[in-house]
Protein backbone atom coordinates (compact mmCIF):
# COMPACT_ATOMS: atom_id res chain seq x y z
CA UNK A 1 0.00 0.00 0.00
CA UNK A 2 1.41 3.41 -0.97
CA UNK A 3 1.98 5.97 1.72
CA UNK A 4 -0.71 8.64 1.83
CA UNK A 5 -1.45 11.51 4.13
CA UNK A 6 -3.37 10.09 7.08
CA UNK A 7 -6.97 11.10 6.44
CA UNK A 8 -8.60 10.28 9.75
CA UNK A 9 -7.95 12.21 12.93
CA UNK A 10 -9.91 12.54 16.11
CA UNK A 11 -9.22 13.95 19.53
CA UNK A 12 -11.26 14.76 22.59
CA UNK A 13 -11.22 16.22 26.03
CA UNK A 14 -12.25 13.67 28.60
CA UNK A 15 -14.81 15.06 31.00
CA UNK A 16 -15.34 12.01 33.17
CA UNK A 17 -12.55 10.67 35.36
CA UNK A 18 -11.13 7.43 33.99
CA UNK A 19 -9.76 6.30 37.33
CA UNK A 20 -10.95 3.49 39.55
CA UNK A 21 -12.41 3.98 42.98
CA UNK A 22 -9.29 3.60 45.09
CA UNK A 23 -7.66 6.66 43.54
CA UNK A 24 -7.96 10.12 45.05
CA UNK A 25 -6.88 13.49 43.65
CA UNK A 26 -3.40 14.68 44.53
CA UNK A 27 -3.35 17.45 47.11
CA UNK A 28 -0.77 19.62 45.37
CA UNK A 29 -3.09 20.80 42.56
CA UNK A 30 -2.86 24.58 42.23
CA UNK A 31 -5.78 26.75 41.23
CA UNK A 32 -6.40 26.84 37.47
CA UNK A 33 -3.52 24.39 36.94
CA UNK A 34 -5.55 21.91 34.90
CA UNK A 35 -7.08 24.70 32.81
CA UNK A 36 -3.58 25.95 31.98
CA UNK A 37 -2.63 22.46 30.89
CA UNK A 38 -5.76 22.15 28.74
CA UNK A 39 -4.87 25.39 26.99
CA UNK A 40 -1.87 23.61 25.43
CA UNK A 41 -3.86 20.75 23.93
CA UNK A 42 -4.47 22.23 20.49
CA UNK A 43 -0.70 22.47 20.01
CA UNK A 44 -0.14 19.05 21.59
CA UNK A 45 -2.63 17.45 19.19
CA UNK A 46 -0.91 19.09 16.23
CA UNK A 47 2.51 17.87 17.42
CA UNK A 48 1.27 14.28 17.60
CA UNK A 49 -0.47 14.48 14.23
CA UNK A 50 2.48 16.08 12.41
CA UNK A 51 4.90 13.58 13.93
CA UNK A 52 2.72 10.64 12.86
CA UNK A 53 2.51 11.84 9.26
CA UNK A 54 6.24 12.61 9.07
CA UNK A 55 7.13 9.13 10.36
CA UNK A 56 4.63 7.14 8.27
CA UNK A 57 2.42 5.84 11.07
CA UNK A 58 -0.54 3.89 9.64
CA UNK A 59 -2.44 4.61 12.87
CA UNK A 60 -1.77 5.96 16.33
CA UNK A 61 -3.38 7.10 19.53
CA UNK A 62 -2.22 9.21 22.46
CA UNK A 63 -3.35 10.36 25.89
CA UNK A 64 -2.50 12.92 28.54
CA UNK A 65 -2.99 11.89 32.18
CA UNK A 66 -3.01 14.62 34.83
CA UNK A 67 -3.34 13.96 38.55
CA UNK A 68 -4.71 10.48 37.99
CA UNK A 69 -7.20 11.36 35.23
CA UNK A 70 -7.09 10.90 31.48
CA UNK A 71 -8.07 14.43 30.50
CA UNK A 72 -7.10 14.45 26.82
CA UNK A 73 -6.90 11.72 24.19
CA UNK A 74 -6.60 11.60 20.44
CA UNK A 75 -5.96 9.30 17.52
CA UNK A 76 -5.35 9.28 13.80
CA UNK A 77 -5.04 7.01 10.82
CA UNK A 78 -6.11 3.37 10.80
CA UNK A 79 -5.63 0.48 13.15
CA UNK A 80 -6.26 -1.82 10.20
CA UNK A 81 -5.47 -0.47 6.74
CA UNK A 82 -7.10 -3.33 4.85
CA UNK A 83 -10.43 -2.85 6.63
CA UNK A 84 -10.07 0.94 6.93
CA UNK A 85 -10.72 0.69 10.68
CA UNK A 86 -10.03 4.08 12.31
CA UNK A 87 -7.63 4.07 15.25
CA UNK A 88 -9.15 5.28 18.50
CA UNK A 89 -8.38 5.52 22.19
CA UNK A 90 -10.00 2.11 22.66
CA UNK A 91 -7.87 0.44 19.97
CA UNK A 92 -5.63 -2.21 21.51
CA UNK A 93 -1.98 -1.93 20.43
CA UNK A 94 0.85 -4.28 21.32
CA UNK A 95 3.07 -2.12 23.52
CA UNK A 96 6.21 -4.29 23.49
CA UNK A 97 8.74 -3.39 26.21
CA UNK A 98 6.32 -1.07 27.96
CA UNK A 99 5.20 -4.44 29.37
CA UNK A 100 8.37 -4.74 31.45
CA UNK A 101 7.27 -2.62 34.39
CA UNK A 102 4.20 -4.81 34.86
CA UNK A 103 6.54 -7.78 35.21
CA UNK A 104 8.68 -6.02 37.81
CA UNK A 105 5.57 -4.79 39.63
CA UNK A 106 4.44 -8.42 39.85
CA UNK A 107 7.82 -9.48 41.23
CA UNK A 108 7.69 -6.69 43.81
CA UNK A 109 4.18 -7.66 44.84
CA UNK A 110 5.35 -11.25 45.37
CA UNK A 111 8.23 -9.82 47.42
CA UNK A 112 5.80 -7.74 49.49
CA UNK A 113 3.73 -10.88 50.09
CA UNK A 114 6.80 -12.71 51.39
CA UNK A 115 6.96 -15.14 48.45
CA UNK A 116 10.49 -14.29 47.29
CA UNK A 117 13.49 -12.04 47.87
CA UNK A 118 14.92 -9.74 45.21
CA UNK A 119 18.34 -11.07 46.11
CA UNK A 120 17.37 -14.69 45.53
CA UNK A 121 19.70 -16.25 42.94
CA UNK A 122 17.71 -17.15 39.86
CA UNK A 123 19.18 -20.65 39.98
CA UNK A 124 16.82 -21.24 42.91
CA UNK A 125 14.02 -21.22 40.35
CA UNK A 126 16.04 -22.20 37.26
CA UNK A 127 18.43 -24.96 38.33
CA UNK A 128 19.63 -25.30 34.74
CA UNK A 129 21.54 -22.02 34.97
CA UNK A 130 23.61 -23.18 37.93
CA UNK A 131 27.38 -22.82 37.43
CA UNK A 132 26.90 -20.79 34.25
CA UNK A 133 29.21 -17.78 34.60
CA UNK A 134 31.37 -15.49 32.50
CA UNK A 135 34.10 -15.53 35.16
CA UNK A 136 34.56 -17.70 38.22
CA UNK A 137 34.78 -14.65 40.49
CA UNK A 138 31.38 -13.29 39.42
CA UNK A 139 28.38 -13.29 41.78
CA UNK A 140 25.31 -15.42 41.25
CA UNK A 141 22.68 -13.77 39.04
CA UNK A 142 19.86 -12.51 41.24
CA UNK A 143 16.26 -11.53 40.59
CA UNK A 144 17.35 -7.94 41.25
CA UNK A 145 19.99 -8.17 38.51
CA UNK A 146 17.34 -9.22 36.00
CA UNK A 147 15.02 -6.39 37.06
CA UNK A 148 17.55 -3.65 36.27
CA UNK A 149 19.50 -5.22 33.37
CA UNK A 150 22.61 -6.04 35.37
CA UNK A 151 22.46 -9.83 34.92
CA UNK A 152 25.32 -9.96 32.42
CA UNK A 153 23.20 -11.11 29.48
CA UNK A 154 23.88 -9.43 26.10
CA UNK A 155 21.63 -6.79 24.60
CA UNK A 156 19.18 -8.84 22.59
CA UNK A 157 16.51 -6.67 20.99
CA UNK A 158 16.68 -8.00 17.39
CA UNK A 159 16.80 -11.61 18.58
CA UNK A 160 14.43 -11.23 21.53
CA UNK A 161 11.73 -9.54 19.47
CA UNK A 162 11.32 -12.74 17.43
CA UNK A 163 11.04 -15.06 20.44
CA UNK A 164 7.72 -13.71 21.72
CA UNK A 165 5.75 -16.90 21.17
CA UNK A 166 8.35 -19.28 22.67
CA UNK A 167 7.11 -21.56 25.44
CA UNK A 168 8.52 -22.12 28.91
CA UNK A 169 9.94 -25.40 27.59
CA UNK A 170 11.79 -23.47 24.87
CA UNK A 171 13.26 -21.19 27.54
CA UNK A 172 14.41 -24.11 29.67
CA UNK A 173 16.01 -25.77 26.65
CA UNK A 174 17.86 -22.55 25.79
CA UNK A 175 19.22 -22.25 29.32
CA UNK A 176 20.02 -25.95 29.49
CA UNK A 177 22.27 -25.70 26.42
CA UNK A 178 24.39 -23.07 28.28
CA UNK A 179 24.05 -19.33 27.78
CA UNK A 180 26.52 -16.78 26.47
CA UNK A 181 27.30 -13.81 28.71
CA UNK A 182 28.57 -10.34 27.82
CA UNK A 183 29.32 -9.05 31.34
CA UNK A 184 29.80 -10.20 34.90
CA UNK A 185 26.54 -9.79 36.91
CA UNK A 186 26.15 -6.51 38.77
CA UNK A 187 28.90 -4.67 36.86
CA UNK A 188 27.45 -3.10 33.73
CA UNK A 189 24.00 -2.15 32.43
CA UNK A 190 23.02 -4.02 29.28
CA UNK A 191 19.40 -4.23 28.14
CA UNK A 192 18.22 -7.83 28.25
CA UNK A 193 14.86 -9.21 27.16
CA UNK A 194 16.03 -12.63 28.30
CA UNK A 195 16.38 -11.34 31.85
CA UNK A 196 12.75 -10.20 31.91
CA UNK A 197 11.62 -13.47 30.34
CA UNK A 198 13.27 -15.25 33.25
CA UNK A 199 11.33 -12.99 35.62
CA UNK A 200 8.12 -14.13 33.94
CA UNK A 201 9.12 -17.73 34.52
CA UNK A 202 9.86 -16.99 38.20
CA UNK A 203 6.42 -15.40 38.62
CA UNK A 204 4.90 -18.68 37.44
CA UNK A 205 7.11 -20.80 39.67
CA UNK A 206 6.39 -18.73 42.77
CA UNK A 207 2.69 -17.90 42.31
CA UNK A 208 1.51 -21.04 40.57
CA UNK A 209 -0.03 -18.90 37.82
CA UNK A 210 1.43 -18.14 34.39
CA UNK A 211 2.96 -14.66 34.51
CA UNK A 212 0.17 -13.16 32.37
CA UNK A 213 -2.60 -14.60 34.53
CA UNK A 214 -0.89 -13.38 37.71
CA UNK A 215 -0.50 -9.86 36.30
CA UNK A 216 -4.08 -9.76 35.05
CA UNK A 217 -5.48 -10.99 38.37
CA UNK A 218 -3.34 -8.87 40.69
CA UNK A 219 -2.65 -5.68 38.73
CA UNK A 220 -4.68 -5.22 35.54
CA UNK A 221 -8.17 -6.17 36.66
CA UNK A 222 -8.04 -4.37 40.05
CA UNK A 223 -7.25 -1.06 38.31
CA UNK A 224 -9.84 -1.44 35.57
CA UNK A 225 -7.74 -2.74 32.66
CA UNK A 226 -10.43 -5.24 31.74
CA UNK A 227 -9.64 -5.65 28.03
CA UNK A 228 -5.87 -5.59 28.30
CA UNK A 229 -4.33 -8.94 27.41
CA UNK A 230 -1.19 -10.63 26.11
CA UNK A 231 -2.89 -12.85 23.54
CA UNK A 232 -4.02 -11.14 20.32
CA UNK A 233 -6.55 -13.88 19.57
CA UNK A 234 -8.53 -12.77 22.64
CA UNK A 235 -9.11 -9.29 21.18
CA UNK A 236 -12.15 -8.44 19.08
CA UNK A 237 -10.93 -7.86 15.51
CA UNK A 238 -12.44 -4.36 15.34
CA UNK A 239 -10.43 -3.34 18.43
CA UNK A 240 -7.09 -4.91 17.49
CA UNK A 241 -4.34 -2.84 15.87
CA UNK A 242 -2.62 -4.67 13.05
CA UNK A 243 1.12 -4.04 12.88
CA UNK A 244 2.90 -2.84 9.73
CA UNK A 245 6.37 -2.16 8.40
CA UNK A 246 6.99 0.77 6.02
CA UNK A 247 9.19 -0.37 3.12
CA UNK A 248 9.79 1.37 -0.21
CA UNK A 249 6.86 3.71 0.28
CA UNK A 250 4.43 0.94 1.18
CA UNK A 251 2.99 -0.47 4.38
CA UNK A 252 3.41 -4.21 4.65
CA UNK A 253 1.72 -6.40 7.24
CA UNK A 254 3.82 -7.70 10.14
CA UNK A 255 2.28 -10.99 11.36
CA UNK A 256 1.25 -10.89 15.00
CA UNK A 257 3.03 -13.36 17.26
CA UNK A 258 1.12 -15.42 19.82
CA UNK A 259 1.78 -14.95 23.52
CA UNK A 260 4.50 -17.08 25.08
CA UNK A 261 6.94 -16.83 27.96
CA UNK A 262 8.83 -13.97 26.26
CA UNK A 263 5.62 -11.94 26.52
CA UNK A 264 6.83 -11.04 30.03
CA UNK A 265 9.34 -8.75 28.34
CA UNK A 266 7.06 -7.29 25.69
CA UNK A 267 3.76 -8.95 24.89
CA UNK A 268 1.07 -6.76 26.44
CA UNK A 269 -1.80 -5.50 24.25
CA UNK A 270 -3.68 -2.50 25.60
CA UNK A 271 -5.38 0.80 24.72
CA UNK A 272 -4.92 4.44 25.68
CA UNK A 273 -8.15 4.29 27.69
CA UNK A 274 -6.88 1.37 29.74
CA UNK A 275 -3.16 2.13 29.97
CA UNK A 276 -4.07 5.52 31.41
CA UNK A 277 -5.22 3.60 34.49
CA UNK A 278 -1.69 2.31 34.94
CA UNK A 279 -0.21 5.79 34.53
CA UNK A 280 -2.68 6.96 37.16
CA UNK A 281 -1.57 4.16 39.48
CA UNK A 282 2.01 5.43 39.37
CA UNK A 283 0.98 9.07 39.73
CA UNK A 284 -1.07 8.24 42.82
CA UNK A 285 2.04 6.92 44.57
CA UNK A 286 3.11 10.55 45.03
CA UNK A 287 3.46 12.37 47.32
CA UNK A 288 4.31 10.26 50.35
CA UNK A 289 1.46 10.48 52.85
CA UNK A 290 -0.24 8.82 55.80
CA UNK A 291 -3.73 8.08 54.48
CA UNK A 292 -4.85 4.47 54.03
CA UNK A 293 -3.21 2.66 51.13
CA UNK A 294 -5.87 0.79 49.13
CA UNK A 295 -3.87 0.31 45.94
CA UNK A 296 -3.14 -3.17 44.54
CA UNK A 297 0.58 -2.36 44.54
CA UNK A 298 1.68 -0.48 47.65
CA UNK A 299 2.45 3.20 47.13
CA UNK A 300 5.87 2.72 48.68
CA UNK A 301 6.55 -0.18 46.33
CA UNK A 302 5.62 1.92 43.30
CA UNK A 303 7.94 4.68 44.49
CA UNK A 304 10.65 2.03 44.83
CA UNK A 305 10.13 1.39 41.12
CA UNK A 306 10.92 5.06 40.48
CA UNK A 307 14.40 5.06 42.06
CA UNK A 308 17.45 4.70 39.76
CA UNK A 309 19.15 1.32 40.11
CA UNK A 310 21.56 1.04 37.17
CA UNK A 311 23.29 3.99 35.47
CA UNK A 312 22.76 4.04 31.70
CA UNK A 313 24.60 7.14 30.60
CA UNK A 314 24.95 10.89 30.14
CA UNK A 315 23.76 12.47 26.90
CA UNK A 316 25.02 16.07 26.68
CA UNK A 317 23.48 16.53 23.23
CA UNK A 318 19.99 15.07 23.72
CA UNK A 319 17.85 16.66 20.99
CA UNK A 320 14.06 16.84 20.88
CA UNK A 321 12.19 16.43 17.58
CA UNK A 322 11.71 20.21 17.46
CA UNK A 323 15.50 20.71 17.56
CA UNK A 324 15.73 21.82 21.18
CA UNK A 325 18.85 20.49 22.86
CA UNK A 326 19.19 19.68 26.54
CA UNK A 327 21.67 17.53 28.38
CA UNK A 328 20.17 14.49 30.07
CA UNK A 329 21.28 11.64 32.28
CA UNK A 330 19.43 8.35 32.47
CA UNK A 331 19.29 5.23 34.59
CA UNK A 332 17.19 2.10 34.76
CA UNK A 333 14.94 1.45 37.71
CA UNK A 334 12.86 -1.69 38.27
CA UNK A 335 11.32 -1.91 34.80
CA UNK A 336 11.38 1.81 34.00
CA UNK A 337 13.70 4.35 32.43
CA UNK A 338 14.57 7.28 34.71
CA UNK A 339 15.75 10.52 33.13
CA UNK A 340 16.75 13.93 34.49
CA UNK A 341 17.43 16.92 32.22
CA UNK A 342 19.75 19.86 32.70
CA UNK A 343 16.90 21.90 34.15
CA UNK A 344 16.39 19.40 36.97
CA UNK A 345 13.15 17.90 35.64
CA UNK A 346 12.76 14.18 36.30
CA UNK A 347 10.62 11.79 34.29
CA UNK A 348 10.07 8.04 34.17
CA UNK A 349 8.58 5.68 31.62
CA UNK A 350 9.48 3.15 28.98
CA UNK A 351 9.50 2.73 25.24
CA UNK A 352 8.33 -0.32 23.34
CA UNK A 353 9.31 -1.61 19.94
CA UNK A 354 8.47 -4.81 18.09
CA UNK A 355 7.96 -5.73 14.45
CA UNK A 356 4.74 -3.84 13.69
CA UNK A 357 4.63 -1.54 16.70
CA UNK A 358 6.27 1.32 18.59
CA UNK A 359 5.13 3.00 21.80
CA UNK A 360 6.18 5.10 24.75
CA UNK A 361 4.91 6.49 28.02
CA UNK A 362 6.52 8.98 30.40
CA UNK A 363 5.34 10.69 33.53
CA UNK A 364 6.75 13.34 35.82
CA UNK A 365 6.07 12.63 39.52
CA UNK A 366 6.83 16.20 40.59
CA UNK A 367 4.38 17.66 38.06
CA UNK A 368 1.61 15.04 38.08
CA UNK A 369 1.62 14.74 34.27
CA UNK A 370 1.90 11.62 32.11
CA UNK A 371 1.84 11.08 28.34
CA UNK A 372 1.17 7.93 26.28
CA UNK A 373 1.77 7.34 22.56
CA UNK A 374 1.03 4.16 20.57
CA UNK A 375 1.61 3.47 16.86
CA UNK A 376 1.29 0.41 14.61
CA UNK A 377 4.47 0.54 12.54
CA UNK A 378 7.74 -1.27 13.27
CA UNK A 379 9.81 0.48 15.94
CA UNK A 380 7.80 3.70 15.62
CA UNK A 381 9.84 6.58 17.10
CA UNK A 382 7.65 7.78 19.96
CA UNK A 383 9.89 8.51 22.94
CA UNK A 384 11.46 11.79 21.80
CA UNK A 385 8.10 13.32 20.97
CA UNK A 386 6.68 12.43 24.38
CA UNK A 387 9.61 14.18 26.06
CA UNK A 388 8.93 17.19 23.83
CA UNK A 389 5.20 17.11 24.70
CA UNK A 390 5.97 17.16 28.43
CA UNK A 391 8.45 19.99 27.94
CA UNK A 392 5.92 21.96 25.86
CA UNK A 393 3.12 21.58 28.41
CA UNK A 394 5.31 22.63 31.32
CA UNK A 395 6.71 25.64 29.49
CA UNK A 396 3.44 26.94 28.02
CA UNK A 397 1.35 26.29 31.14
CA UNK A 398 4.16 27.70 33.33
CA UNK A 399 3.87 24.76 35.69
CA UNK A 400 5.82 24.45 38.90
CA UNK A 401 6.88 21.15 40.49
CA UNK A 402 5.09 19.87 43.55
CA UNK A 403 6.46 21.49 46.69
CA UNK A 404 7.53 19.36 49.62
CA UNK A 405 5.22 19.60 52.63
CA UNK A 406 6.50 21.62 55.59
CA UNK A 407 7.07 19.48 58.66
CA UNK A 408 5.99 20.99 62.02
CA UNK A 409 9.53 20.79 63.39
CA UNK A 410 10.96 22.64 60.36
CA UNK A 411 8.41 25.44 60.77
CA UNK A 412 9.09 25.57 64.53
CA UNK A 413 12.85 25.87 64.08
CA UNK A 414 12.36 28.61 61.49
CA UNK A 415 10.37 30.72 63.94
CA UNK A 416 12.94 30.14 66.69
CA UNK A 417 15.79 31.19 64.40
CA UNK A 418 13.95 34.33 63.26
CA UNK A 419 13.37 35.28 66.89
CA UNK A 420 17.05 34.75 67.65
CA UNK A 421 18.44 36.84 64.79
CA UNK A 422 20.31 39.10 64.49
CA UNK A 423 21.49 39.29 68.13
CA UNK A 424 22.38 35.64 68.90
CA UNK A 425 21.60 36.44 72.54
CA UNK A 426 19.60 34.32 75.03
CA UNK A 427 20.24 31.16 73.05
CA UNK A 428 17.31 28.70 73.02
CA UNK A 429 17.94 24.98 73.36
CA UNK A 430 17.54 24.25 69.66
CA UNK A 431 21.11 23.54 68.55
CA UNK A 432 22.75 20.14 68.12
CA UNK A 433 25.86 19.06 70.03
CA UNK A 434 28.11 19.85 67.08
CA UNK A 435 26.80 23.33 66.38
CA UNK A 436 28.98 25.61 68.50
CA UNK A 437 32.04 23.49 67.77
CA UNK A 438 31.53 24.06 64.05
CA UNK A 439 30.32 27.69 64.32
CA UNK A 440 32.07 30.25 66.55
CA UNK A 441 29.44 32.33 68.37
CA UNK A 442 31.50 35.53 68.09
CA UNK A 443 31.76 35.12 64.32
CA UNK A 444 28.03 34.34 64.02
CA UNK A 445 27.19 37.60 65.81
CA UNK A 446 29.57 39.63 63.62
CA UNK A 447 28.29 38.11 60.39
CA UNK A 448 24.64 38.51 61.36
CA UNK A 449 25.07 42.15 62.40
CA UNK A 450 26.78 43.00 59.10
CA UNK A 451 24.19 41.27 56.92
CA UNK A 452 21.16 42.71 58.73
CA UNK A 453 22.70 46.19 58.64
CA UNK A 454 23.13 45.91 54.86
CA UNK A 455 19.59 44.60 54.44
CA UNK A 456 17.94 47.38 56.45
CA UNK A 457 14.61 46.94 58.19
CA UNK A 458 13.13 43.49 57.59
CA UNK A 459 9.77 43.95 55.86
CA UNK A 460 8.65 40.32 55.57
CA UNK A 461 9.73 36.74 56.17
CA UNK A 462 8.70 34.07 53.70
CA UNK A 463 7.36 30.69 54.76
CA UNK A 464 10.01 28.00 54.90
CA UNK A 465 10.88 26.46 51.54
CA UNK A 466 11.42 22.80 52.46
CA UNK A 467 14.00 20.72 50.57
CA UNK A 468 12.87 17.78 52.66
CA UNK A 469 11.34 17.27 56.10
CA UNK A 470 14.54 18.33 57.92
CA UNK A 471 16.16 20.88 55.61
CA UNK A 472 14.93 24.17 54.23
CA UNK A 473 15.38 27.89 53.77
CA UNK A 474 13.41 31.12 53.97
CA UNK A 475 13.83 34.62 52.58
CA UNK A 476 13.97 37.70 54.78
CA UNK A 477 13.03 40.68 52.65
CA UNK A 478 14.73 43.90 53.76
CA UNK A 479 14.26 47.51 52.74
CA UNK A 480 17.61 47.49 50.95
CA UNK A 481 18.49 43.85 50.46
CA UNK A 482 17.11 40.39 51.12
CA UNK A 483 18.70 37.58 53.09
CA UNK A 484 18.51 33.82 52.78
CA UNK A 485 18.42 31.80 55.98
CA UNK A 486 18.93 28.05 55.59
CA UNK A 487 19.44 25.25 58.07
CA UNK A 488 19.52 21.48 58.41
CA UNK A 489 18.18 19.48 61.34
CA UNK A 490 19.48 16.32 63.03
CA UNK A 491 17.86 12.87 63.15
CA UNK A 492 17.11 13.34 66.85
CA UNK A 493 13.66 13.74 68.41
CA UNK A 494 13.13 16.60 68.68
CA UNK A 495 15.31 17.46 65.68
CA UNK A 496 17.85 20.19 66.34
CA UNK A 497 19.83 22.55 64.12
CA UNK A 498 23.14 21.04 63.04
CA UNK A 499 23.96 23.26 60.07
CA UNK A 500 23.23 26.93 59.40
CA UNK A 501 23.84 29.53 56.72
CA UNK A 502 22.89 33.19 56.34
CA UNK A 503 23.73 34.95 53.07
CA UNK A 504 22.60 37.81 50.89
CA UNK A 505 19.78 36.68 48.58
CA UNK A 506 19.71 37.75 44.96
CA UNK A 507 16.43 36.94 43.28
CA UNK A 508 17.22 35.78 39.76
CA UNK A 509 13.62 35.76 38.55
Amino acid sequence: MKYLIIPFLCFSLVVQSQTTEFFSPNSFVEKDRVEKIKSTFSLVEKMYNDHAVKNHFPGYSFGIVVDGQLIFKGSGGFSNLENKTPASSSTLFRIASMSKSFTTAAILKLRDDGKLSLDDPIEKYLPGIKNQKLTVDGPLISIRHCMNHLAGFPEDNPWGDRQLADSEEDLLQLIGKTLSFSNTPGVSYEYSNLGFTILGYIIHKVSGLPYNEYIQKNILRPIGMQNTTYQYSEVKPELLAQGYRFIDGEWKIEPLLADGIYGAMGGMITSIDEFSQYVSLHQQAWPERNDEDKMPIKRGTLREMHVPQAFIGLNPGYTLPNGKKMATTSSYTFGLNWMKDQYGKTSLGHSGGLPGFGSNWRFMPEYGIGVIYFANVTYAPTSGLNVAILDTIIQLAQLKPRSVSISPILAKRQKEMIDLLPSWENLPDIFADNFFSDYILKDLKTESKSLFSAAGKIISVSPIFPENQLRGYCILKGEKKSLKLSFTLTPEVPARIQEYDLTEWKDTK
